[in-house]
Order: C-alpha cells, then structure tokens, then sequence
C-alpha cells in the first residue's frame, strides 16, 4: 500500500510523486530557456508553454493531505488591483493613464487565452476582488465621513449579498446534457482537435457586429440547413431526428449523444448544455437554460448596487453636484489622498458598471426576441439575421413569438424537466 503524502508532497503533472523542496529541481524546459536566452538563441515552439505548465504545476502550498496547487490566475487581481488603484490616486494623469489601460490589459488577457481555448479564474477573480475591495474602500473611506447613513450602508450590503446569491446560483449546473455511461471513458479521454467546432460557445459577451466576436460571447455552431455542410468539414456530423414540434436535432461527436433543439456544445468545458447562450468568462461557466435567470438577476442586481454605492461616494466626496456632473467635474477630489483614492474607485466602479450595463443591454434584447447569443452569432455568419436596433439585436425568426411570450418562455426555463435523457436518445 502506497504511503500517504505528507504535507509538502504532490503528484505533479506526470503522475510522479514529487516534493516542494524540489520544486527547482530536474526543470529541462527552464534550463534550456534560459541558456538560449543567455547565448542570444531563439526558444523553440512550445518552450514556453511547457515552463508556463512546469511553474503552474510545481507552485503549491504546504496541506494537511498532500501540497494544494495554487491557481496562478487568481493572483494578478489580487495585487495588480489594489496597487494601481493607489497608484492612480496620486494624481489625475496617472489615474487616467492606468483606467484608460485597465480595460485594453484585460481585453488582451482575453483574447490570449480565447486563442488558446482554455479556461481561466482570472475574471473571476478580478470581478470578485473588485467587488471587495470597492466595498472595502467604501467603508473606510466614505463612510466615516457622516454622510452616509446606517440605513444606506445597510441597503448597499444587501443588494451585495443578492447579487452574490444570484451568481452563485449561476455558477451552478447551467443544463449539462448527461453524457452516456457508455461512453463516458472515452470522452474523459478526450477525441480529436478536430471535433466539433461548431457548438462551441465563449467570450466577455460583447460587441457583436460583422465578424468581431466582441465582448458578450464567441460563438461558433451549426444549426441550420445551410451550416451542415460547415460542421461536417469540422468534425461535426449533422443527424436528423424528428421531435414532437418537428425541429432537428444534433449529433455531438465530443459527447456522443444527440443535442436537442438550441442545445451546443462548449468546448471550454468540454459539454453540450441545453440552451446555449454562451460561455461567460466572469463567472467561468456556461450560460444555459437552467442558469440563465440567475445570470441576468445577478447582472441586474450589480447594476443597482453599483449605481448606487457610485452616487453616494459622488454626493460624500463631491458635496452639491449631481453624480453625472461630479463625476466628470469635481474640484476638490485630489485635495487630499482619501478623497482621491475614493474618486478613482468611483471612476473605476463606472468603467465597469458601463460594459455590464452593455451586456445586461444585449441580455435583454435578446430575450424579448426569443434568440440566443450562439444563435444570433450563428445568424450573423449564415447571413440569416435580420439586424434590429442598429445591429444590437439579430432576430433570427425562428423561436420569436412576440415580447410577452418571449419573456413567458425565458421565465419557465428549467421549470419543466427534460422530456428525454441523452441517454435514452442514444
């Protein structure tokens, strides 16, 4: 019988047991790299990513059963945040250099690991920490000036604690289709790269217009007569089944099991959900037909609590001018440290209050148009969409019926249970 690990030990990557003590140790990759940096030589392809892999994997901490591996991608919101936001502080070039910088760093994050198709905490972690650390200044540094009231800091806290209930409910099952017992070794195992392309669904949930996948969600699929030929190219066998309402059905070959209506495949998380809208890199989970409600409360309730923690540092720290104007307009916001530091989080809190107002936006639309944001994306490639509202919006005119039915259906989703398993399909 295999001994137990000891509290510094792990089984690393390779499935080698291995110590911390000896995390500098027996490292090929890293010793190559650097002596190629040190002769002037270029690395070879996948150098890099081996060290990056060989780092993330032998940086843990000490655990009663075994070294726990730290996630390398929570930690940069973690101390990045905190010490820009002051260093912002010290004066308004230096504040409008480093919130004019913030959003173009993470959109740059993201598309690096879009292009890499893999998963990170990163976003999470810094929507997360956001929300503490504003919170956090809000309470050292605009409540002790008397202007906020006990009803008012009680009101803000509660609004906080919805929107963290909401999107723990998010990130919960969004509607995984079970994958068959069968089958359930191999696809561990995982298939081809060149699979299926066409269920895949990601992003920041952004821009949508012509072919930029914007911030709201990437998403690449076939579910029309005129994408089989696309999917097939890719690794995605299209096959016909008739269900009740006569709409077809497809054939994942990642899961191998038929999709029902609306349903794709993530390859983020490597499963076909029911109702895909897309893959949210902030909450590291898919958007689906079971938590899909809880994505929009969350998002409502952030918008609420974050317009109204802004106006009250704006009416404590900009006394006798309404929020939009002092917000643009304050003259004694660098008067003192604590008052500059509490503006520049006010400046940062509107940044991102913006693009999730942008994203609640296209939510909705998109709801009361009965379209998913995988199918408006798919809409856009086809050339099936008709563009409403200056191109927020793709009615695809296949599950539209009307606002108030619209809005009836996306209310019941999850209410009713599947009619058939995957399973059973197969």
């Amino acid at each position: 019988m295999e001994e137990p690990l000891c509290c510094c030990e792990y089984v690393d990557r390779r499935g080698e047991r291995n110590h911390l003590a000896a995390c500098c140790c027996d490292c090929q990759d890293l010793d190559e790299g650097c002596e190629r940096w040190l002769t002037c030589r270029s690395l070879p392809p996948g150098a890099l990513e081996r060290i990056a892999d060989s780092v993330a994997d032998r940086l843990r901490v000490p655990w009663f059963a075994g070294a726990v591996k730290i996630q390398v991608s929570l930690v940069p919101p973690l101390v990045l945040l905190p010490v820009l936001l002051h260093v912002a502080a010290l004066h308004f070039l230096l504040g409008f250099v480093i919130l004019t910088s913030l959003p173009v760093v993470v959109l740059w994050y993201y598309y690096l690991t879009h292009r890499r198709k893999e998963r990170t905490l990163f976003f999470l972690s810094l929507g997360l920490f956001s929300l503490g650390y504003m919170y956090y200044v809000f309470l050292q540094e605009v409540v002790p000036r008397g202007h906020v009231g006990y009803s008012q800091v009680v009101a803000l806290t509660c609004g906080l604690i919805l929107m963290l209930a909401a999107l723990s409910r998010a990130k919960k099952d969004p509607g995984y289709l079970p994958i068959p017992a069968s089958n359930e070794k191999s696809s561990h195992q995982g298939l081809p790269s060149s699979g299926v392309r066409g269920g895949s669904s990601e992003g920041l949930h952004g821009v949508r217009g012509g072919s930029s996948e914007g911030l709201h969600g990437v998403t690449a699929s076939g579910a029309a007569s005129g994408r089989a030929a696309n999917g097939e190219a890719k690794g995605y066998s299209r096959m016909s089944a008739e269900e009740p309402e006569g709409v077809k059905k497809d054939w994942c070959t990642k899961c191998q099991l038929v999709r029902p209506a609306r349903a794709g495949h993530c390859r983020l998380c490597g499963r076909c959900v029911r109702r895909l809208d897309h893959h949210c890199v902030w909450i590291n989970s898919c958007v689906g037909e079971q938590n899909h409600q809880a994505f929009i409360l969350a998002l409502s309730f952030f918008m609420l609590t974050s317009v109204y923690g802004i106006t009250l540092t704006l009416h404590t720290i900009c006394r006798g001018r309404t929020p939009f104007v002092a917000l643009f307009y304050c003259p004694g916001a660098y008067s003192d440290y604590s008052s500059a530091l509490s503006f520049t989080c006010v400046w940062y809190c509107a940044i991102v209050t913006a693009g999730m107002g942008y994203i609640l936006l296209i939510q909705l639309l998109n709801i009361s148009y009965n379209v998913t944001e995988r199918e408006a994306r798919l809409a856009l490639r086809d050339n099936t969409g008709r563009r409403l509202l200056g191109g927020l919006v793709i009615d695809t005119g296949q599950y539209n019926r009307g606002f108030l039915c619209n809005w009836g259906h996306f209310l019941s989703l999850g209410s009713s249970p599947p009619q058939r398993s995957a399973e059973d399909i197969v």
